[in-house]
């Protein structure tokens, strides 16, 4: 059985990112490692992609994601992202992340990646977020930059 991972949008953009050269290497490597797991995004990063300013950065996001499977946000994701706000493991400025976070996590996904190490992927978050994920009866969740996987 694959284990079950979800793409944030920071794992999409690094890899046509060419402000950073080293991350979007350990991103093309990490890509072609997906064949090994069971891929998801979600509707929340459709969206971001979508918002892209630049056509020609979009179109080729947009070719990245094409074989995902896209996870949409149910009232159950957006309690959850709620919920994590509420207890301060986001700020309210940070509700997309949570909502990545949430989805990821109600449709029972092994791995979330990212490369948003200020809001997703630090220890202190992560425990927080399975902290909360325990107590509200939901599975806990990796949550690792794409290297880690």
């Amino acid at each position: 059985m694959k284990l079950r991972i979800y793409l944030d949008t920071s794992v999409v953009s690094a890899y046509v990112d060419d402000r950073s050269p080293e991350r979007r290497q350990a991103t093309v490597e990490f890509w072609a490692r997906l064949g090994d797991y069971e891929v998801s995004i979600s509707e929340v990063t459709v969206t971001e992609i979508q918002a892209s300013g630049d056509p020609a950065v979009r179109e080729q996001m947009t070719r990245l994601i094409r074989s995902f499977s896209v996870l949409p946000v149910v009232d159950e994701s957006r309690r959850l992202a709620q919920e994590y706000v509420r207890r301060a493991v986001f700020s309210p400025a940070t509700t997309v992340d949570a909502t990545h976070v949430a989805v990821a996590v109600v449709s029972r996904q092994d791995i979330l990646t990212s490369w948003n190490f200020r809001h997703l992927v630090n220890r202190r978050r992560r425990a927080l977020i399975n902290e909360v994920n325990i107590l509200m009866g939901y599975p806990t969740i990796e949550i690792l930059a794409p290297p880690e996987v």
